[in-house]
């Protein structure tokens, strides 16, 4: 992963291997999931999750050398970094966003409620679990099971963004323009979703109501958000040399982006393009921020480097 030679017609074979598929598949899932059964159609966008694997194999890539040994010992700082920072972010940006919109804020158990979970609902509070009871244990599940569980899933993506096309990317166009790209390619895999059924911010979200600007503008705010996150993985890649690191954070963003909804009204409607869930704008400062001081720390060194050589 240290010493990648950029090659563009390996780079653009696994993009069409990553993203003919996966289109296909968005658009088959999003049927399923309009027309049929939510649950499949579900399932269909979790098996998705290794299309960019397969992307690396089909255009006849090796996964060797993308740091398979996890490295424990070593790695003990940036596995809990990857374990808890995510969470950790995420409550502070749905804070904000709550500071922001108050009369979002809901415990009652409405979301779940809207999102077919009305009987679940109901079963909790007749075993007397409070809702305000039930949101705490899923901040618990996120900071200590679900990221590992979640893991094994992420490492699909893993390998073939932050295992392939980084490196690739860093090696032409540099490791700040590399990372921004390939944040936008991310982003851009997952556009069909976002229309056909309001992935991320409309309809799959509990938001009926849809929002300003569908579903273009949600389009590019996941590029920005997925720009951020991108950073932040590969910098974990980049600082443990192991494709599990960024795995295990990827895992524990996806653990706990749904947290804020528990405690949120169910349909926002174009409030939901920023928040409360870390892919919006405002909700997800916080992991922009992280980001944006990666990128210019680096460019500082960048700069001090030329001028060292000059």
């Amino acid at each position: 992963m240290h010493n990648t030679k950029y090659n563009q017609m390996q780079v653009v074979k696994y993009l069409i291997w990553t993203f003919l598929p996966a289109y296909i598949i968005q658009i088959g899932a999003a049927y399923v999931y309009n027309h049929m059964s939510r649950l499949i159609g579900q399932l269909a966008v979790a098996g998705m999750m290794f299309i960019p694997t397969f992307g690396v194999l089909l255009s006849g890539n090796k996964l060797k050398g993308m740091g398979w040994k996890p490295q424990i010992r070593k790695n003990r700082n940036t596995i809990l970094i990857a374990w808890f920072a995510p969470v950790v972010l995420t409550v502070i940006g749905a804070g904000l966003y709550f500071l922001i919109f108050p009369g979002h804020f809901d415990l009652t158990g409405e979301y779940i409620a809207a999102s077919g979970g009305a009987e679940a609902l109901s079963q909790m509070q007749a075993q007397g679990i409070s809702y305000s009871l039930f949101a705490l244990i899923g901040v618990i599940c996120s900071m200590t099971y679900a990221p590992l569980i979640n893991m094994f899933l992420a490492l699909g993506e893993e390998i073939g963004w932050r295992g392939y096309l980084y490196p690739q990317l860093k090696a032409g166009f540099g490791r700040n323009k590399g990372w921004i790209l390939g944040g936008i390619i991310w982003g851009a895999w997952h556009w069909p979703l976002i229309w056909l059924i309001g992935y991320e911010y409309g309809t799959a979200t509990g938001n009926p109501a849809g929002y300003f600007g569908f579903p273009f503008v949600g389009m590019l705010i996941f590029c920005i958000i997925t720009a951020g996150w991108g950073i932040l993985h590969d910098w974990l890649y980049e600082r443990s040399g192991s494709i599990w690191i960024p795995s295990l954070f990827h895992g524990a963003i996806n653990a706990a982006a749904t947290l804020p909804f528990t405690v949120c009204m169910a349909n926002t409607g174009s409030a939901r393009l920023l928040g409360p869930s870390p892919n919006g704008i405002i909700a997800g400062l916080p992991f922009l921020a992280v980001a944006l001081v990666l990128l210019l720390r680096r460019e500082e060194e960048r700069c001090i480097e030329k001028s060292q050589t000059d």
